[in-house]
């Protein structure tokens, strides 16, 4: 993954008085809504009789070898419930996982402001470059007993409330050097299961980033019953984006919301939730993973743009030419394989603002060519000059997936990533389509 992720009224929830102390604050949905997804089967957001919120999940991923230019005190702390730092990393040791210096520096404070904030502080271990040694941690009895011991300590010297696995991907191939097994699945769900009956474990909040297909299972295939992982996860995010790029055959859209519609079907929220579902995983434990990036591509004006001069989609592009994207967008080089690497390509929401396409307020700039993909329910944008079409997300693609999120009864959204001077239009496109706001009760 490119560490790589839009979501109905005020709210006025009755609750008994409790005696004054701190108090408790939280994002919840608006009390019109409560009744009814409590009554339904798969909604993970309500009020307590006893005062309590419970929150929907309003997750992000802070990525922390970027701290030093984006410390936590630049985090919007009010606009979610979880954040998740990105990323620890699998070693050859299973004692051991690896962080980054400007990591281990900035895990402390991170984890600090997550408690004054009253927002839950997760860790992620793996990542696209990080998961190499996960199949060798959980290969035997011996190593899995090794690696709950070395999550326990994680979550103790850090002070954590919870643990994310990132392993991209059990049973298959990510980057190209991972080692892999055909029982990594079987073996991830014994872990988790040994995990939780540690104390530690038993009361930290477990977390998966997940494929938009199930877990495969020892023939390669995908799962069809994962409801075992839903008794010791507290929730998956899908991510569900990089489904189309400089890989793909022609342009498409990074995180499409639908399939069903589009002349190629590669995958969606939609396919991916249904999938998930369909082999056992609650709908109220699944987040859905959103992006706020894009990726570029090198489109002629003669393939991009109709006779009418209308932008038009699934156009070839040149593969040969990956335009670079923002400040942040990685270099040509080498990887962790040895393998040449092309430049990314990736234009974070705020990089297309500062890169000419988007004005402040997230419209398309002047002389920009806009276009929305009704099937994907997601944006292009268009630079005739230089030739580059961007596929990403907007507030109204955002607005989209939060309306998803609650018609599915979904338990929330999970955002890669999170800085950035304009991601706010995205984060409160989802939340106000989702009717989240924050309150604070005493307890």
């Amino acid at each position: 993954m490119l560490f790589f992720i839009q979501i109905a009224s005020a709210i006025a929830l009755v609750l008994p008085q409790v005696a004054a102390a701190s108090p408790k604050c939280g994002l919840v949905p608006p009390s019109n809504s409560v009744a009814s997804l409590e009554s339904s089967s798969g909604s993970g957001v309500s009020s307590t009789g006893s005062g309590e919120l419970t929150d929907v999940l309003a997750n992000g991923w802070y990525p922390g070898w970027l701290a030093n230019d984006n410390p936590p005190s630049n985090i919007s702390w009010s606009k979610y419930t979880t954040l998740t730092f990105a990323f620890a990393t699998t070693t050859p040791d299973v004692n051991t996982v690896a962080l980054d210096s400007i990591s281990q520096q900035a895990l402390p404070e991170f984890v600090s402001q997550a408690a004054a904030n009253n927002v839950s502080a997760i860790l992620s271990i793996g990542g696209w470059s990080g998961s190499m040694y996960y199949s060798n941690a959980m290969a035997t009895a011996q190593n899995r007993s090794a690696f709950v011991q070395t999550v326990v300590n994680l979550v103790n010297n850090y002070s954590l409330d919870g643990i994310e696995f990132d392993w991209e991907y059990p049973g298959k191939q990510g980057i190209g050097c991972n080692t892999v097994s055909s029982t990594d699945s079987a073996n991830f769900l014994s872990f988790l299961q040994e995990l939780r009956q540690n104390p530690t474990g038993a009361k930290i909040s477990l977390a998966a980033a997940v494929s938009i297909t199930p877990f495969v299972g020892s023939g390669g295939q995908p799962m069809t019953d994962v409801s075992a992982f839903a008794k010791v996860l507290d929730y998956i995010s899908v991510m569900n984006y990089d489904i189309w790029g400089s890989w793909s055959p022609t342009v498409g859209p990074n995180a499409p919301l639908n399939d069903t519609c589009a002349p190629v079907q590669d995958g969606s929220a939609v396919s991916a939730v249904k999938a998930w579902i369909a082999a056992g995983f609650p709908a109220d434990q699944i987040s859905l993973g959103v992006a706020a990036y894009g990726h570029s591509f090198d489109v002629s004006n003669a393939n991009a743009l109709s006779s009418s001069k209308s932008l038009r989609l699934y156009p070839p592009f040149n593969a040969a030419d990956q335009p670079h994207g923002d400040s942040q967008d990685a270099q040509a080089g080498t990887d962790e394989c040895g393998n040449p690497t092309p430049v990314g390509g990736i234009f974070n929401f705020w990089g297309l603002v500062d890169g000419g396409f988007l004005n402040t307020n997230g419209t398309a700039a002047n002389g920009i060519d806009y276009t929305f993909d009704n099937c994907s329910q997601t944006p292009f944008v268009y630079n005739p000059t230089s030739d580059v079409m961007v596929s990403y997300d907007d507030a109204t693609s955002f607005a989209a997936k939060g309306r998803f999120i609650n018609d599915m009864g979904l338990k929330g959204f999970s955002i890669w990533h999170i800085l950035g001077d304009y991601n706010n239009i995205l984060l409160d496109s989802i939340s106000n389509a989702m009717g989240i706001e924050s309150v604070c009760l005493s307890s």
